[in-house]
């Protein structure tokens, strides 16, 4: 089975989700979120298509990872090749991530996409949306995404926020500007 990427894995992430983590950016995305931080990854023909295996295998030689986070475009585009994936990263006990444009309830609909959500613990959902967006969130860009604990929401049939990641922190974070010098 193939998978169409937008790059290389990315190891020691620290930003899309807790600890250390691999990244996998998938190509392909049709939410076109305005502000979007990844719009290369939109194109369904953009980047390169691999073979699952060669993905698990290089996870295999990785070392000092927590978990992988599946990120794009969007994941859910690609359902049964990143479950694969996902299968073969719980067996070596990583801790899983998913960022998705779709809502929760959206994936539930499609039979692959919630055969995916069977090896995900978390699931980041909803589109990016600018009107939403602050710098003071934890792992998702905008208020409207919500941080979902999928294992205990499919075991209870009911969503499970993962309260410590939902709220928004209080302090301002500065964005530094350019100082302009005038000759």
């Amino acid at each position: 089975m193939k998978i169409r990427l937008a790059s290389d894995l990315q190891p020691d992430s620290i930003v899309d989700g807790p600890g250390i983590r691999t990244v996998i950016w998938t190509q392909g995305c049709s939410h076109n979120c305005k502000g979007c931080q990844n719009p290369t990854t939109h194109d369904f023909k953009g980047g390169f298509s691999v073979g699952v295996e060669e993905v698990t295998k290089e996870l295999d030689t990785l070392l000092g990872q927590q978990g992988i986070t599946f990120s794009g475009g969007d994941p859910m585009f690609q359902p049964k090749a990143c479950a694969q994936i996902a299968k073969h990263a719980k067996e070596k006990g990583l801790n899983v991530w998913c960022y998705t444009g779709f809502t929760y309830e959206e994936v539930l609909k499609s039979k692959e996409m919630t055969n995916f959500l069977k090896y995900i613990d978390v699931l980041v959902d909803g589109k990016f949306e600018l009107n939403e967006f602050s710098l003071n969130l934890d792992f998702r860009g905008s208020r409207n995404q919500r941080i979902i604990d999928v294992q205990k929401s499919l075991k209870e049939e009911k969503i499970i926020l993962i309260d410590k990641y939902m709220h928004e922190r209080n302090h301002k974070i500065e964005v530094p500007r350019k100082k302009h010098v005038y000759i």
